[in-house]
């Protein structure tokens, strides 16, 4: 590895952190909270609008704001590891998911299933089948 990523970070962030600007920042953190338990670390509003919201999923963090004049909202997809896909799948889809396929056994040894949320991101819910890399 690069000595140059060497470096602080805090718990539950890698080197590369995603940062998700949204159109509807409170449905998707609502919708990140409800379906995929994700905790709020931290909160920023300024006039009501998110400007900075922390989450946690499991053991990774990542960051949601709302778009603006200069920050366009964009989407994006994830890959969210679980042991249960189709407890995960069934609560996303309770909190407003659409699916996109179901749980299925992939020819790259995961079960996973395909969700996307209500601001137009991707959820890949996945479970390796085997204790091995791709």
């Amino acid at each position: 590895m690069n000595t140059i990523f060497d470096t602080y970070k805090p718990e539950g962030y890698g080197t590369v952190t995603p940062y998700i600007i949204s159109n509807d920042a409170k449905t998707l953190i609502s919708f990140l909270k409800n379906a995929f338990y994700a905790e709020v670390l931290n909160l920023t509003e300024v006039d009501d609008k998110i400007r900075n919201c922390i989450l946690k999923i499991g053991d990774s963090c990542f960051m949601v704001s709302q778009s603006n004049d200069k920050m366009k909202n964009m989407t994006t997809s994830f890959y969210i590891y679980t042991s249960d896909v189709e407890s995960l799948h069934k609560n996303a889809l309770k909190h407003k998911g659409v699916e996109e396929f179901p749980p299925q056994d992939m020819p790259y040894e995961d079960r996973q299933s395909g969700i996307k949320d209500p601001t137009g991101n991707y959820w890949w819910i996945s479970k390796r089948l085997v204790e091995k890399d791709y």
